[in-house]
């Protein structure tokens, strides 16, 4: 059965090494999608123990641990348990060459003791200093103050009872910028907003950049407890209108943003590629938009699918005994595997089944599966702004039918929706969708969204 690429976004990975001439720095360039990610693994040892930091400095993400690490006879496995990732390799002649593993894929990463050699990339939209506006660092605790969360508040200069925007990013540990395949979504957004006389908090996802707590013990429910605390914090400034505080969430963030509108009075919601219906559902129209876009065998396409609402149904009726859950899904891949005929390059087949059910069974993805944003979107009152890319194959734009119709459901009238032709998720002009034209294309953002969002938010206040 061939197998179709699911979701999203990931891209980090810490690692260490052994005894022979191992201790010190070693670089690396992870290539995902078309995209080089640069990687500097800080190994050390002590009494014959090892342990490691990663630093990945294009997503400003440093000192990341290494949870696990293995080194025998010159073979290197390393967990990554926060972020549910594995580095494999082979030590050689100072080199290290290996693989890793995330979200269910393999990419090829060697690491040096030299630094690599990286091409320029040119991103014609992010901002120079000096700005035309104020920023300054922030943070704020969520959870009571179990979590620190730190972020970059800008406010628009020499203008009063400014709107002031709260940006929610997708799925998976990303950085205040949304830093993805290379661009920086967020960090083009907020300068586009300030410039246009509207304040931007923006803030590095839970236990990733500078803020702390575990990611990868969290749900979409968890942060939205967090946009919930970024209101507070806002509302204690006296520099920012209490009553013209909105939301702008971009991907999961489009489900995150609604959690928070239904329950906080909120002056606006933006959803940027915002699902409108549950996530088995999403990830359905994800293997048909992949599939097609692959040009996949119907018959592969339709045994992926049916594979994954097997597990699905798994998922929804084991919620109360984790480990009951994770051996009916072994059971399942191993007789879908051999029923299949799938064979995974690189590693073994329980090694693959153990990486699937860490995966499946990870809090967050759970309650994505299950979770339905309708009925949330239905107590939603203020006013909406929801857009799409009519080639996005993460969220398909038939979620802004759904998003509108839910809505209406509820009794809200001041709704506004807007497909874009040939733009992807991250609203970008693109020939396909495909994920790895994302880093190709210089373009981080279409101008024609931006100003749509500013202009329908200062129509707003």
């Amino acid at each position: 059965m061939k197998r179709i690429k699911l979701l999203f976004l990931v891209l980090v990975i810490p690692f260490l090494a052994s005894a022979q001439q191992i201790s010190g720095d070693w670089y690396g360039l992870l290539k995902v999608q078309g995209m080089e990610l640069p990687l500097i693994f800080h190994i050390t040892e002590s009494e014959g123990k090892y342990s490691a930091t990663m630093d990945s400095p294009a997503q400003k993400a440093f000192d990341m641990p290494v949870s696990s690490v293995t080194f025998i006879e010159g073979q290197l496995d390393l967990q990554m348990a926060n972020i549910g990732a594995q580095y494999k390799g082979s030590l050689s002649d100072s080199k290290i060459k290996g693989n890793f593993y995330q979200a269910n894929q393999s990419f090829q990463l060697d690491l040096y003791t030299e630094p690599i050699a990286k091409k320029e990339i040119v991103r014609p939209q992010e901002p120079t200093k000096p700005y035309p506006y104020d920023t300054e660092e922030v943070s704020f605790t969520s959870e009571e103050g179990k979590v620190t969360l730190g972020g970059t508040l800008s406010l628009p200069k020499n203008t009063e009872n400014f709107p002031t925007a709260i940006l929610i990013s997708g799925s998976g540990p990303q950085n205040r910028d949304e830093e993805f395949m290379t661009h920086k979504p967020f960090l083009v957004l907020a300068d586009h907003l300030t410039r246009n006389g509207i304040a931007v908090l923006r803030y590095d996802d839970r236990g990733f950049g500078a803020s702390t707590g575990d990611h990868n013990a969290a749900t979409s429910s968890d942060f939205a407890t967090d946009v919930k605390a970024a209101i507070k914090y806002l509302k204690s400034r006296k520099d920012i209108d209490p009553k013209k505080i909105g939301l702008i969430g971009h991907s999961e963030g489009g489900l995150i943003a609604p959690i928070v509108a239904a329950e906080v009075p909120t002056s606006f919601m933006v959803l940027l590629a915002g699902p409108g219906v549950p996530g088995e559902q999403i990830s359905i129209q994800q293997i048909e938009l992949l599939g097609k876009l692959q040009d996949a065998n119907q018959q592969d396409i339709k045994n992926e699918i049916a594979v994954m609402k097997g597990i699905f149904e798994l998922i929804k009726n084991n919620e109360e005994d984790i480990e009951v859950l994770r051996n009916k899904l072994e059971v399942y891949i191993s007789h879908q595997m051999e029923k299949n005929k799938v064979v995974i390059e690189g590693m073994s087949t329980e090694e693959y089944i153990e990486k699937q059910i860490a995966q499946l069974t990870r809090p967050w993805l759970r309650y994505f599966i299950s979770y339905d944003p309708r009925p949330t979107l239905a107590r939603v009152t203020c006013p909406v702004l929801a857009l799409n890319g009519e080639k996005d194959v993460q969220v398909g734009s038939a979620n802004l039918m759904a998003i509108k119709k839910a809505l209406h459901d509820g009794g809200n009238r001041q709704v506004t929706t807007q497909e874009f032709d040939s733009m992807n998720h991250l609203f970008q002009l693109c020939e396909t969708g495909a994920m790895k034209e994302y880093a190709q294309i210089e373009t981080t953002m279409e101008p024609i969204v931006l100003e749509t969002v500013s202009t329908w938010i200062n129509k707003q206040n």
